[in-house]
């Protein structure tokens, strides 16, 4: 009989924007033990040594976030060497994909626990491409970015820049009324890091502080729909729909979640 899973607790950093936000001197492995670790020590009765696997989703499971950043992370975390790492990549949905694998592996699997998250640093990726040239030509919408499934999306469906713009607006201000009244403050770990000053003069870094990351970055309360009608469609400037006020923004962040068998929890 298969075992039942149940989400015991959860943990996650704050979004901080990409390139100029909180993290853009974090190295994600870093970001995700900082989640490992907060998460484990809110059940203070688990035995560390009883998860069996830590399982991270990362769209771009390459250079800082590269070599099994899953495993990574748990060693940082202070894990015993005996609880396993697994990297998993599904693009947007990789971090859920994790919560998926993890909750099989305690109800399939036999395991008393598992942790599942998921861990992105945009700012940390080199921004080179490798992409095969065959697939390029035979079927380049596997490379395609989300912004660009986004206009295929609103073509196909007929969804207007207007409702888009709407949308946003209802987004960002749910976002804001949230933060205001301290919905995410439970399951935000608050980190300590060192962030990079970007001096827009210069287009470079021009000194560092110290910040503690305790609060989401990339909603802007202050949105209107005049700001957001008056910005030029991004990803298909002459026939395009999708901006950037009404597409997800860039950012860096990590979390984790920690599944057990329902006896054991």
């Amino acid at each position: 009989m298969a075992k039942e899973a149940v989400v015991v607790a959860s943990s996650r950093t704050a979004l901080a924007k990409s390139f100029r936000g909180s993290f853009n001197m974090t190295r994600p492995d870093d970001l995700a033990a900082h989640c490992i670790k907060d998460v484990v020590a809110k059940v203070p009765n688990l035995d560390p040594a009883l998860i069996e696997d830590v399982i991270m989703g990362c769209g771009n499971p390459e250079g800082a976030q590269g070599n099994n950043v899953a495993r990574i992370a748990a060693v940082l975390a202070g894990l015993p060497v005996s609880v396993g790492g697994t990297t998993v990549n599904r693009f947007c949905s990789s971090g859920l994909q994790s919560i998926a694998m993890a909750a099989h592996e305690i109800m399939i699997e036999g395991a008393d626990a598992s942790i599942g998250g998921g861990v992105e640093s945009i700012t940390m990726l080199s921004g080179k491409s490798n992409l095969n040239p065959k697939v390029q030509e035979i079927k380049p919408g596997l490379y395609m970015a989300m912004g660009d499934t986004a206009e295929v999306v609103a073509k196909r469906y007929g969804v207007s820049r207007e409702a888009q713009d709407e949308y946003s607006l209802i987004s960002q201000q749910r976002t804001a009324a949230a933060q205001e009244r301290g919905f995410f403050d439970e399951e935000i770990a608050p980190m300590d890091v060192s962030m990079g000053l970007f001096n827009r003069e210069t287009k470079k870094m021009d000194g560092e502080q110290a910040v503690t990351a305790d609060k989401d970055e990339c909603n802007r309360a202050n949105t209107t729909i005049e700001g957001l009608s008056s910005l030029k469609p991004y990803f298909d400037p002459e026939n395009g729909s999708v901006t950037a006020g009404n597409s997800s923004q860039l950012s860096d962040g990590a979390s984790a979640t920690l599944l057990m068998s329902r006896d054991k929890a």
